[in-house]
C-alpha cells in the first residue's frame, strides 16, 4: 500500500509539472519510450539502482544515454528517483501514467473466464469497466480453466479477480486461520 501511494505521488507530481511544460501528449509518450529503454536494455535500471555506481556517475549516466531523445523535464525526474532512491519505482510510476492519463487511447484489459461468454454479456462487462474507469477499454478474452468459474480482469498491474478459484483460496485460509487458533 505504502508503495502504491509513493507511485502515485511521483507519477501525478510530474504529471502535474510537465504537462504544462512539454505538454501532456509528449509526458505520456515519453513514460512509453522509458519503458522500451528498460526492456530492451536490461542494465539500463541495474546502474541506477547499483550502490557502487556514485550518484554523480548515475546524473551523467541518464544524461549520456537519454541525451536529446527525452526532455531536460524528463531527465531531472528521473534524476530525482535516483538521489531519493526511488528509481525502483520507474516502472511502476509509468505504468500509472499509462493507466491514469491515456485519455482518448484505449486501454487494454484481459478478460479471463473458464468458458466462452456470449456478445451480450461481453459488452456488458466492457460497458462497466469503461463507466468505473472512465476511459474507453479494448478487451482481450482468454479462457482459463484454473478460474473453475466466474471472470478475472487483468488492466495493467491491477486484478479484478471474481473467480471462484480465489473464493476457494479466501475459504481455504480462513479455515486455517479458524483451525490455529
Amino acid at each position: 500500500m505504502k508503495d502504491q501511494i509513493i507511485v502515485k505521488r511521483y507519477a501525478e507530481a510530474f504529471f502535474d509539472f510537465a504537462s504544462k511544460s512539454i505538454g501532456e501528449k509528449k509526458v505520456f509518450e515519453e513514460f512509453k519510450n522509458i519503458k522500451g529503454v528498460m526492456r530492451e536494455n536490461r542494465g539500463f535500471m541495474k546502474i541506477l539502482i547499483s550502490p557502487e555506481i556514485t550518484l554523480n556517475e548515475k546524473m551523467n549516466f541518464v544524461d549520456r544515454v537519454l541525451n536529446d531523445n527525452f526532455s531536460e523535464e524528463f531527465k531531472q525526474f528521473l534524476k530525482l528517483l535516483v538521489e531519493k532512491e526511488r528509481i525502483e519505482k520507474l516502472e511502476a510510476i509509468a505504468e500509472y501514467i499509462r493507466i491514469t492519463y491515456s485519455y482518448g487511447e484505449e486501454a487494454e484489459a484481459l478478460l479471463k473466464t473458464t468458458y466462452a461468454l456470449d456478445l451480450e454479456l461481453i459488452n456488458k462487462i466492457k460497458n462497466k469497466l469503461e463507466a468505473k474507469f472512465r476511459k474507453k477499454f479494448k478487451l482481450y478474452i482468454d479462457l482459463d480453466g484454473t478460474l473453475l468459474g466466474g471472470i478475472q480482469i487483468i488492466i495493467g498491474n491491477r486484478v479484478i479477480d471474481g473467480s471462484v478459484r480465489r473464493r476457494l483460496d479466501d475459504l481455504r485460509e480462513k479455515l486455517e486461520s479458524l483451525r490455529l487458533n
